[in-house]
């Protein structure tokens, strides 16, 4: 009897959508990367637009919106939640796996791994926001695979802003991207991290500015593929042969997330609901 409840209990769990969430669309190339490598998993994914863009958030701040987030999602409930934004992974995850009961993975150790194997010359570069540079989670997580690695970090500020607001192929956009790869390229990494979940939407172009001989880092397979490990320990996977379904909570304009998510997934998004702050608790960003 109480291994027949302890399996049904565990069969209910496993239906369970799997949570993710990030300021904004970024998030929305890992979960395309778990859409392709999860097809039978149900999603739940939260964009906090009304407080976008996190990168130039404090410690502070991210800790305070992931917390909120986090405890969302698990009240949904989920099965387990991706920290689907490097700023917010960078600041808050540490707490957010002491202080929750749903397993949680961050987006920043999967692209180090990814990166230190991938590194010929072990000379490892890193695009991201400013809050990820500032916090050095980057450098600790390649540090602890491998000791003798060089790092080389370059913030983009405003970047995401571009991206966000669809714009992925403007002179202007060109011109940032620029000015941010430059710096980069003359210290010759030969591996880059997309450090920022928006970058990938630009990958072409930054490809362009860094050179074919430098080899881009997209974290988000990576993270599918550990988000898919993680289901297979816990024994909470859902089979493939029937597709999941999957739901959208934003904190700011509901119809611009529908049609601007839509256009980043390339998939319709049908069921998007507002998630005002004051259910999160929150107070709306400075």
């Amino acid at each position: 009897m109480t291994v027949s409840l302890a399996h049904d209990q565990q069969t209910s769990t496993a239906a369970l959508p799997i949570g993710m969430f990030d300021s904004g669309m970024g998030g929305l190339t890992v979960l395309h990367e778990c859409l392709v490598q999860l097809p039978g998993e149900h999603f739940a994914y939260v964009g906090d637009t009304a407080r976008f863009p996190y990168g130039e958030k404090s410690r502070e701040q991210l800790e305070l919106y992931s917390r909120q987030i986090t405890a969302f999602l698990e009240a949904v409930p989920c099965k387990l939640i991706v920290v689907a934004c490097y700023s917010a992974t960078s600041a808050a995850l540490p707490a957010l796996q002491r202080e929750f009961r749903t397993p949680i993975i961050g987006v920043v150790m999967p692209g180090a791994r990814a990166a230190v194997a991938t590194s010929r010359y072990r000379k490892i570069g890193v695009l991201a926001t400013e809050a990820t540079v500032a916090s050095g989670a980057y450098p600790r997580a390649i540090g602890g695979l491998d000791s003798g690695a060089e790092v080389i970090q370059q913030a983009c500020p405003g970047l995401v802003d571009f991206i966000e607001a669809g714009d992925v192929a403007s002179q202007a956009l060109a011109d940032a991207v620029s000015g941010f790869t430059e710096p980069l390229k003359a210290r010759r990494p030969d591996v880059v991290i997309m450090g920022c979940t928006h970058y990938p939407l630009i990958r072409p172009m930054l490809q362009r500015f860094l050179g074919r001989d430098v080899t881009l880092i997209n974290p988000a397979a990576e993270i599918a593929r550990e988000v898919e490990a993680a289901l297979v320990r816990q024994e909470l996977e859902r089979p493939g042969d029937v597709m999941g379904s999957y739901r959208f909570y934003t904190t700011g304009d509901v119809d611009r997330f529908r049609e601007t998510g839509a256009r980043f997934l390339q998939m319709p998004l049908t069921r998007v609901r507002a998630l005002p702050l004051e259910r999160l608790g929150g107070l709306v960003a400075p």
